[in-house]
């Protein structure tokens, strides 16, 4: 893969020590596994990692400049709040129906927001354009060498757990590509999971039409058209397989993880929940990557789940925040 190495993750995994949370691991006896919760990282999620080590990457290179990026979710975040920590402004891209509260979420770390596409492709687009134009540096929220590399060092902390299996969900496959890199001298196996009407990865490894339209779901994190070129090489080369969940069991995971285990999860760590018993190992280990879900989208989940919401039970756990 060129530059990009087992390597670029050591090096990625050096510069945000000590900048983004060594996320907790929690052990459940449900299913086996243990659970590397990203859902309590700075942000509420594992993109700032490979948002602040894009930024980080640049500013040694000596071409720190204003960053722009496509995103109404966890990346604009990261994005955000990685810029305001290195001190340089941002630009975050947002389809034209995103929900203000994200929006909300994205300007509290200080950056601007345009809102400009009906969709996340037409947004990147905008993106890029904005970037081209002004001089500007994009940070894709999938596709991007540092940003890969960002992800992947949620690995180097599972070097004391010696995992035999790690689980992810994939969307664009930044995370899994990352993960794969970071794992792979470790003969640690790589087991992706995504949403069956989300499976824009599992269509281009499989030679399949892309998607014409993502479904709606809970798991809007996964809801992607196009997966990155750099990102289809390494999932590829590094995935084991694709388990495919349905919606439903993405509602019961989320129900169980709230109400069951006091986690409050979005829709893509919850598949990959709902996909552990499926997956085979003595020391599993599934990788929880956000906790930004809004009360209206649990609510869906725990209903469309059958659970009952006694008042109170709803998880409300907040990410965990750095000292300084």
């Amino acid at each position: 893969m060129g530059c990009l190495s087992n390597p670029s993750v050591r090096r990625a995994s050096e510069r945000l020590r000590g900048l983004v949370h060594e996320s907790p691991l929690r052990f459940d006896r449900t299913k086996g596994a243990w659970l590397k919760l990203e859902s309590l990282q700075r942000t509420g999620s594992f993109k700032v990692r490979g948002a602040l080590n894009a930024i980080l990457a640049q500013a040694e290179r000596g071409a720190l400049r204003r960053v722009v990026a496509a995103s109404a979710g966890n990346h604009g975040a990261g994005v955000a709040w990685a810029a305001q920590h290195v001190g340089v402004p941002a630009v975050i891209v947002v389809p034209l129906s995103a929900p203000e509260a994200k929006c909300a979420r994205i300007r509290r770390y200080g950056a601007k927001i345009v809102r400009l596409g009906q969709n996340f492709d037409e947004s990147l687009d905008h993106a890029r354009a904005l970037a081209r134009s002004n001089g500007w540096q994009l940070i894709h929220a999938f596709d991007a060498i540092d940003v890969i590399a960002g992800q992947g060092s949620i690995a180097s902390e599972l070097s004391a757990l010696r995992p035999d299996v790690v689980v992810v969900p994939v969307g664009g496959g930044g995370l899994a590509s990352g993960m794969g890199l970071g794992l792979a001298s470790t003969g640690a196996r790589l087991v992706g999971v995504q949403v069956v009407g989300l499976d824009a990865m599992a269509r281009s490894l499989r030679h399949r039409p892309r998607l014409a339209r993502p479904m709606p779901s809970v798991a809007d994190g996964l809801r992607v058209r196009r997966v990155g070129r750099l990102t289809r090489q390494l999932c590829a080369e590094h995935l084991e397989r694709i388990v495919m969940v349905s919606e439903q069991e993405v509602c019961r995971a989320m129900a169980q993880l709230s109400l069951d285990l006091g986690l409050r999860v979005e829709g893509a760590g919850a598949a990959v929940y709902a996909a552990l018993d499926r997956v085979q190992g003595s020391r599993k280990c599934a990788v929880i990557t956000g906790g930004n879900v809004d009360a209206a989208v649990m609510r869906h989940a725990l209903e469309r789940a059958g659970r009952a919401t006694p008042a109170g039970r709803i998880a409300t756990a907040q990410p965990v925040a750095l000292a300084g």
